[in-house]
Parts: structure tokens; sequence; C-alpha cells
């Protein structure tokens, strides 16, 4: 990690990405930890998805978001933080009505960072999901529709 201050209106190296219509702004990059700042506006998600390598945690600056686990829901509201271990699938979501301001953590980084760079403004489904699994983060099947 680099000595010093990413100031709020920075992203690390000039970094910020628009993935899954969430903008996401790196502040903290080093091989043991990744952390970015997000917004997340409303009606966006993130699929249901595992990190077998990483554990991650959100940290709520403002709004509401619906985590899954599976079946079981949770609401995560201002000053909130979500856990969500690795290996623990999980979804997230902006049903609230309005935007979201969150701090988005992982431990270790692996390969997120780099994810991050070859997802910024990709919009198929199927892309997405292709890239993130060769970057260490597994998209669940969609529910059956019947």
């Amino acid at each position: 990690m680099d000595l010093g201050i990413t100031r709020t209106e920075d992203g690390l190296n000039a970094h910020s990405w628009n993935v899954v219509g969430h903008t996401y702004v790196p502040k903290l990059w080093s091989e043991d930890t990744f952390v970015w700042h997000a917004t997340l506006p409303e009606g966006t998600f993130v699929p249901p998805h595992i990190h077998p390598t990483q554990d991650e945690w959100i940290y709520m600056l403002d709004g509401e978001l619906e985590v899954e686990f599976g079946d079981d829901k949770h609401t995560a509201r201002t000053g909130d933080t979500i856990k969500m271990p690795r290996g623990i699938a999980h979804g997230i979501f902006n049903r609230s009505g309005k935007t979201a301001t969150c701090v988005f953590g992982v431990a270790p980084s692996r390969k997120l960072y780099d994810l991050f760079i070859a997802l910024d403004g990709v919009t198929d489904p199927a892309e997405l999901v292709r890239i993130s699994a060769l970057h260490e983060v597994d998209f669940l099947p969609p529910p059956d529709a019947g």
C-alpha cells in the first residue's frame, strides 16, 4: 500500500468504474486489502455470487440495502456493517427508493481490483459472469422461473 491520502474526490490511479450500474471508486489497495467507495442507485443490484477466496464487508454511509444470503434477507441502514464471509453466496439489492452510498472492502485483495477494471461498462450479463469467473467471483445461476 502506498503512503498518503486518497482525497474524497479521487480514486486510486484516477479510476472510477461503472459496474452493474454502480459507481465504484477505489480508495485503498494492497495485496491484503482492497477498499472502494460505492454509489448504488435505486433499483440496482449485484446478483447472488460467491467470493471463494475473500471475505467482503460493506459499511453503510447513507441509505439502505438489502442483502440476501440464500433465503435469508437482511436490511442494512446508515451506520450498519454487512459481513459476507468467503464461500457464502450473497446478493446485494437497492430496493429502498433512493440512492445508497457505502464503503466496500475485501481481504485479501486477490483479483478484485483487476476485475473492476475489466468490468467497467460491461452490460452483457453473460460476459459479466464469464469475466468474473476468471477473477475468482462466481455468480450463481438465476432461480427457476417456474
